[in-house]
């Protein structure tokens, strides 16, 4: 039975991004998906008056993979919070499951020189962050802003964790590190909030059932200052929420740019077999270059890469793919983001022109 791939441009670059990796995608297997499209942030608010309409949450129920772009811009940050694009993308982690956050960063050896550390701390990076994407302060009540009695305003925001919310994420970062290094770097803030004294406890309590597997705890702020320090020491981080969303972009600029950094969301396994997941980009929707054909496609087609590996269980065709973007950016291909002397440079269109060449 074919197998349905929801596409949720967005707003931005999204539709730009995402059309590429369609391309891409349609070159590297054929028949094997059908596509279906849905509206999601901004351009689903301009069109029916909410970012996360009800159609959308139906179709993505229903697909076997979601490929997202971007959502969000200034045009709609005037909007009330309930209808701002970004609850868009905490409705559909929420409806789907999806508690697991991948976001690998991997330094390309032909982009070395475009990271902003010096060469020899990320040659050969790659690590994965594992981060915890439905609990934490995003989602713990009470939350909001309040009056007080003499006027004063109070902005309230909640960490909450349960015990089969950290053993689940923990689990997954175990699995990960099972076939990468080994090595699981769990970080908290445990010397000051309880609820990430919490976690620590039972990351340690899931560590049991991975004794080949190396377990160590790491402060929040030590782990920033390690990222840009050291990052070479890591090979699975794994973390809360907000840790998560902040640390993943400290990695990002490890390997030179937004545009080359990647991601998957999973949520659990049903019982039927199904699990939902969506693949997007890290980077937003860069609204200051929408429209004009500049935008690097590359991490939402190493998006669609990761689709492949792990919705599809398409190990070959991920590695071809991945293995295309190499030899691309081998030849001295660039869009601006990643550009460097002496290199060509193309736009979107002809990025994706370059990597179909290349498979």
């Amino acid at each position: 039975m074919t197998k349905n791939i929801l596409v949720l441009a967005g707003d931005g670059i999204g539709p730009e991004v995402c059309a590429q990796a369609v391309r891409v995608l349609k070159k590297l297997t054929g028949s094997a998906f059908t596509y279906s499209e849905a509206l999601i942030g901004g351009a689903a608010y301009d069109a029916v008056g909410t970012p996360f309409p009800a159609d959308t949450l139906a179709k993505a129920k229903e697909a076997d993979a979601i490929l997202l772009g971007a959502v969000g811009g200034p045009k709609w940050e005037k909007l009330d919070y309930s209808v701002r694009p970004e609850r868009a993308l905490l409705g559909i982690r929420k409806e789907l499951g999806l508690f697991a956050n991948l976001r690998p960063a991997i330094v390309f050896e032909a982009l070395v020189e475009a990271s902003s550390l010096k060469p020899e701390l990320v040659a050969g990076l790659d690590l994965m962050i594992v981060r915890e994407l439905t609990g934490g302060i995003y989602f713990g009540e009470p939350r909001g802003v309040t009056t007080l009695p003499n006027g004063d305003r109070k902005g309230i925001n909640t960490e909450v964790y349960t015990t089969p919310e950290i053993r689940r994420i923990a689990k997954v970062a175990f699995e990960l590190a099972a076939k990468r290094g080994g090595k699981v770097c769990s970080v908290d803030k445990a010397n000051v909030l309880e609820a990430t004294e919490l976690w620590r406890e039972e990351v340690i309590h899931i560590s049991k059932d991975y004794p080949k597997i190396e377990l160590s705890h790491m402060y929040v702020d030590n782990a920033a200052m390690q990222l840009v320090r050291t990052p070479k020491q890591f090979d699975v981080m794994v973390t809360t929420n907000m840790f998560g969303d902040i640390l993943s972009d400290i990695a990002s600029m490890l390997t030179g740019s937004l545009g080359m950094l990647p991601s998957a969301s999973l949520g659990a396994k049903q019982e039927n077999g199904k699990q939902h997941a969506l693949y997007e980009p890290v980077h937003g929707s860069a609204p200051d270059i929408a429209g004009k054909g500049i935008a690097n496609p590359i991490a939402t087609i190493l998006s669609a890469a990761m689709m492949l590996r792990y919705s599809f269980d398409m190990k070959k065709e991920a590695d071809a793919l991945e293995a295309a973007i190499k030899k691309v950016l081998g030849q001295g291909i660039r869009t601006g983001d990643i550009m460097q002397d002496g290199m060509k440079k193309i736009g979107t269109t002809e990025m994706g022109d370059a990597i179909l060449a290349a498979l």
